[in-house]
């Protein structure tokens, strides 16, 4: 176990386009595995590795212990229904603030073991995966905040 340090708004690298992965090696696996300990260490549901300092188009999400989501060149291939809800995120600590977005979405992407995966998610989990692509994009909850939470 690697725990990875997180960074903070204002670091640049949160604001770049993370690159695509063409190779899944026993590197990448490393990290995946050092993304999800760190996640879990910061009471994270998700991690993408933008915010770790990697800008590789690499997330992690777990909304209930043990279902472990990798997304590796994650795409989002179709979206249903909004919703508004209240986000935070590691990389901006003591921040939150309400964000519309799908409740529903269908998603492409690299599976650890280079296998192309489609799945559904909803509700927090679509958020969440929602949340973490938004990473790989450079961009913030904050830049979708709607109302600020106090």
């Amino acid at each position: 176990m690697a725990l990875l340090k997180v960074r903070e708004i204002g670091d640049p690298v949160l604001r770049s386009k993370a690159k695509e992965i063409d190779k899944i090696n026993e590197k990448t696996l490393a990290l995946i595995d050092n993304m999800f300990d760190t996640m879990y260490e910061e009471d994270g549901v998700g991690l993408a590795a933008p915010q770790v300092g990697i800008l590789k188009r690499i997330a992690v999400v777990d909304i209930r212990e043990g279902n472990k989501i990798v997304l590796i060149n994650p795409e989002i291939i179709a979206e249903e229904g909004k919703a508004i809800m209240e986000e935070g995120c590691l990389s901006i600590p003591g921040e939150t603030g309400d964000v519309i977005r799908s409740e529903k979405i269908k998603v492409r992407t690299l599976d650890r073991d280079a296998e192309m995966v489609e799945f559904e998610a909803e509700g927090f989990e679509a958020r969440a995966i929602q949340h973490e692509i938004d990473h790989l994009n450079g961009v913030l909850f904050v830049d979708k905040i709607v109302k600020i939470v106090e």
